[in-house]
């Protein structure tokens, strides 16, 4: 399952009717870039007093100036009964414990907790005798990577962070995929044609992935290509666990076997809070923080899915036995 680019269509409206771009329209407030540049001559000397915690987390002097300024122009425009303006592309959030989306970093490790009480799971109730047992330990390894990359992209937002956070979400994505044909068409089992088929189709997955990062890092830093690739990559995901889920359903009766189809339904809805993107209330919770948090409970009920499904895979492999 996909679950951090699950409602990637909508993303991509977005990006092409509002295409990217780092500046915003508070930058260019002539009052802002005044903010700053006073804030910068008076306080960025040899010793500008940063506290210890901001160190660490590489804040520097102008960049807490700009900081400070963004909220001293968001205060002043919030008593004029103005609108809140974005400055680099983001809302201005509060920062806590030197982190520049709190909840972000919040919501992206109960993501993170999820897919490791998933894994958890997996080694405790599937056997190593299991086909599919390491593809779902490799799925959970992904996933945790792919938050961990958020807990600091939104901790602190540096190209390199920002960089990683894209990587490893476009890797869960891509082996979201590559594993979903393995399980559906049982290309864990079978002989010799079958074993060359999954060869074949994990160094396609692994080619695409590296051809991916090649072009994002050597040749353009494409927000709409990026966002476009996880389209095509989740809708072909999202359309072969939806024929496996009413296959099994239809077949099965048991209502875990309409789980996928729900975890689907749950991300698009939390998804359509990226339309309605707004000013952090109260300085800190977002529309895309409260995407992060909607992601939580439908992992835990995908990863309760792979256990079902693998019980009921073993039970039936033991009665044709």
């Amino acid at each position: 399952m996909v679950l951090r680019q699950r409602g990637s269509l909508l993303l991509l409206l977005i990006l092409l009717l509002l295409p990217y771009s780092r500046a915003s329209y508070g930058d260019r407030l002539p009052e802002f870039q005044k903010c700053v540049q006073v804030c910068k001559q008076e306080n960025c000397g040899d010793r500008a007093p940063i506290p210890l915690l901001h160190r660490i987390l590489f804040w520097n002097c102008p960049q807490e100036c700009d900081y400070t300024c963004q909220h001293i122009i968001t205060n002043q425009r919030v008593a004029a009964s103005e609108y809140v303006v974005q400055f680099h592309g983001k809302w201005p959030f509060y920062r806590f414990l030197g982190m520049q989306e709190p909840f972000s970093v919040f919501f992206s490790l109960l993501n993170f907790l999820a897919h490791h009480n998933g894994l958890s799971k997996v080694i405790s109730n599937i056997p190593p005798s299991y086909n599919l047992r390491k593809y779902y330990i490799l799925f959970a390894y992904f996933g945790m990577a792919s938050w961990v990359f958020s807990i600091l992209f939104h901790t602190r937002d540096f190209p390199v962070t920002e960089q990683l956070d894209y990587f490893a979400a476009g890797a869960s994505v891509l082996y979201g995929l590559y594993y979903a044909p393995i399980r559906i068409f049982r290309l864990d089992r079978g002989g010799r044609k079958t074993k060359s088929i999954l060869r074949a189709w994990t160094a396609f997955c692994i080619t695409l992935y590296l051809a991916h990062v090649t072009y994002l890092k050597r040749y353009a830093w494409d927000y709409t290509y990026n966002m476009a690739t996880n389209v095509v990559v989740g809708v072909i995901h999202n359309m072969l666990w939806g024929w496996f889920s009413f296959e099994k359903y239809k077949m099965s009766k048991q209502s875990w076997a309409a789980w996928p189809g729900l975890a689907v339904a749950w991300i698009m809805i939390a998804m359509s809070l990226e339309l309605l993107d707004f000013p952090p209330l109260w300085g800190y919770l977002d529309a895309h923080s409260l995407w992060h948090l909607g992601t939580v409970a439908p992992t835990v009920l995908w990863y309760n899915f792979l256990l079902k499904d693998s019980q009921d895979d073993m039970a039936s492999a033991r009665l044709k036995a």
